[in-house]
Formats: structure tokens, C-alpha cells, sequence
């Protein structure tokens, strides 16, 4: 499986580029700086690692086909890449902002990465997946419970965005050997979009391995045919079970 990650260099990114390199995919993993995608990719057996700015045409442009051409051709794209409330209210956790308050640039800003950017991505790279004959595409998102979130003005909006997104392109590719996948932590999970000061005895958080698993499996011959899924990562033996268990019974 080759496959495509932005926002590779650290946080669910990492996670997934790391797990997916392990279980023998081939992997370009992308971040805005080109050279730390490359110091992080040459860690990981087999990787690439490539400049990319989700916000901007020519570079996602330029991106995908830097990594069609490494990688002789692209399987999937995971739309990982994204910027979180602490870019537009440092104490976001402590000290919530109301929507008003919210800058106008800071708003842009997480609008065109967490949402802009997965469009972008997705419309660079579907036209050649579809040429290819199929593909994969998984976007990544958070709980429901974060989008409509008090204080969380601008990034419950992009997120909220991503997903209708995916169940659109989705529903428009449906039938095309192309699929799309929503996977989701499960919960606040350790990345750099935490503020430092959260308190203790605060919420309990996530490791970003637990993207892991999942991402390997939907990467994997068995999840073929999956489509128009959201996979939530904590949850994600017993939605497999579940899943087993229809099968065996149609």
C-alpha cells in the first residue's frame, strides 16, 4: 500500500505514518517544513518526506506529484494536517473565548487548513486514484461533542466542515473503486494542539498510537470495500466485532 499522510511530522500524523510504515506500507509523509518531513521520514523504514502547505494550491499540487512519483503511484490518502484553537486562544482550556472574540485571520487560518486542506488534497489527488482504477481516502476528525464545544470557535466549525465533507465526497464516489473513511481518536488526545496549561485533574488523555490499529486495518485488504464509514479509534475492536458479525449473517 502506498500511502500519502499530511501533517506527518508529529502529533496523529506520526502515529499513523509510523504504524502504516511497520505494517509494510510505503509512506510520504508531508509537513510544512520540508526538511524536518524529511529528518522525521527517514526514520521510518522506507519513507518519504515532502514540503507542504494544505492551504495552498501549487504546493499540494506539487506535493502530490512529488509523492506519485516517489512512490510510483498512490493507494490512499490520509487528510491528516491541521492547526487547533491554541493558534487563535493559547488558554482555550482555561480561559474560553466567544465566537466574537475570535480573530478574523485566525479564523481563516483553521478553516482553509482543517477544512480548505482537505478539500484541496482530496481534489489533487481523486482525479488520479479514479484514473488508476480506485483508492482510498481517510479523513481524520474529532468527537461531535468538540464541534459544538463553548469557546471552540473556529476549530468545532472546520471539523464539523471535514466531516460533511467526507460524507459528500463520499456520496459523489460512491460506486468508483474510490472510497472515504472517516477515523477519529475517540477523545483529547496528547498532540501539539494542547495548551500547556491545562490543569490537573483535568481531562484524561488519549495517546496518539491509538490511531494506529485502525489506520492499518482500513490500509489492509479486508477493508476493500469499506466506505462512508466513521471509525472512532477507541471503539474501533468493538465496531470490527460488530462489523464481523453483520457479515456473517447476510
Amino acid at each position: 500500500m502506498k500511502v500519502l499522510v499530511t501533517g506527518g511530522t508529529s502529533g496523529l500524523g506520526l502515529a499513523m505514518a509510523t504504524a502504516l510504515a511497520a505494517a509494510g506500507s510505503t509512506v510520504a509523509l508531508t509537513g510544512r517544513s520540508g526538511e524536518r518531513a524529511r529528518s522525521v521520514a527517514a526514520e521510518l523504514p522506507g519513507a518519504v518526506g515532502l514540503e507542504l502547505d494544505v492551504r495552498d494550491e501549487a504546493s499540494v499540487a506539487r506535493a502530490v506529484d512529488q509523492a506519485w512519483s516517489s512512490l510510483a503511484g498512490l493507494d490512499m490518502l490520509v487528510n491528516n494536517a491541521g492547526i487547533g484553537m491554541r493558534t487563535v486562544n493559547p488558554r482555550f482550556m482555561t480561559e474560553p473565548h466567544g465566537f466574537w472574540e475570535t480573530p478574523v485571520d485566525g479564523f481563516r487560518a483553521v478553516i482553509e487548513t482543517n477544512l480548505t486542506g482537505y478539500f484541496l488534497m482530496a481534489r489533487e489527488v481523486t482525479p488520479r486514484l479514479l484514473a488508476a482504477g480506485g483508492g482510498r481516502i481517510v479523513n481524520v476528525s474529532v468527537n461531535s461533542s468538540t464541534m459544538l464545544r463553548a469557546g471552540f470557535v473556529p476549530y468545532g466549525p472546520s471539523r464539523a466542515g471535514s466531516e460533511a465533507l467526507s460524507r459528500v465526497m463520499a456520496a459523489d464516489l460512491r460506486g468508483t473503486g474510490v472510497t472515504v473513511n472517516v477515523l477519529l481518536p475517540g477523545g483529547a488526545t496528547i498532540t501539539g494542539m494542547i495548551p500547556d496549561d491545562v490543569p490537573s485533574g483535568g481531562p484524561a488523555f488519549l495517546m496518539p498510537g491509538v490511531m494506529g490499529p485502525p489506520i492499518v486495518w482500513l490500509a489492509s485488504d479486508e477493508a476493500a470495500e469499506v466506505h462512508d464509514e466513521r471509525i472512532v479509534a477507541t471503539e474501533f475492536d468493538r465496531w470490527l466485532r460488530d462489523r464481523s458479525a453483520r457479515s456473517s449473517t447476510e
